[in-house]
């Protein structure tokens, strides 16, 4: 039987990718209203609301944001050891990323950053194989305040890792999460922005 190259499940134009993501993202995860009623993490209101979850959690939305986000860390000349972010929101697209990297022959690790640290065991905080002085991005679906995304960036710093970047899914433009974060020196780079979808 002839060897397939799995490079070649990957080889779409990544702007095609993108769209994809925005497609699949308009199916299953966004709604907006004429009001404001859809409430933020924050406490505000808004007319619109995204669940990634329906996505980053499917088998078709695990390839694209995979290979999206590969494309992004290649487009932006990155060169991290490792990628991941807060429980859960991180979780499925660091894995994807990792998947997709393997795939491409550059693999870059998945870890998982708890909320707390382990209650038993080793009382572990970060999960995965990542060592201190690795260069990792930090990752999440969709940034508000950014209160997640800086937490991980906090824990991974006090363990040891240096965050070269965050990248994030999607920014919601709403509640300065993107500002918030390069307060921290760390460039935040958005893959799709609330402008995709009004």
């Amino acid at each position: 039987m002839k060897k397939t190259n799995p490079k070649h499940l990957f080889s779409q134009a990544p702007q095609q990718y993108r769209e994809d993501l925005i497609r699949l993202i308009r199916k299953h995860s966004f709604q907006m209203s004429k009001e404001p009623s859809f409430r933020l993490s924050s406490g505000k209101m808004s007319p619109y609301y995204f669940n990634l979850k329906k996505i980053t959690y499917s088998p078709e939305g695990q390839f694209i944001i995979g290979t999206v986000m590969y494309h992004k860390i290649m487009e932006l000349a990155l060169k991290p050891d490792g990628i991941g972010g807060l429980t859960m929101g991180a979780d499925p697209i660091a894995i994807a990323t990792a998947f997709v990297s393997y795939m491409m022959g550059n693999p870059i690790q998945a870890f998982s950053i708890r909320k707390e640290p382990k209650g038993h065991g080793l009382m572990l905080q970060i999960e995965g194989n990542v060592l201190e002085g690795n260069k990792v991005i930090i990752t999440d679906d969709v940034v508000t305040t950014g209160e997640s995304t800086i937490k991980a960036i906090n824990i991974a710093r006090d363990h040891g890792l240096k965050v070269i970047a965050a990248i994030i899914l999607l920014d919601r433009c709403e509640e300065n999460g993107r500002e918030n974060i390069e307060r921290l020196g760390v460039r935040a780079h958005p893959v799709l922005t609330l402008a995709d979808f009004v």
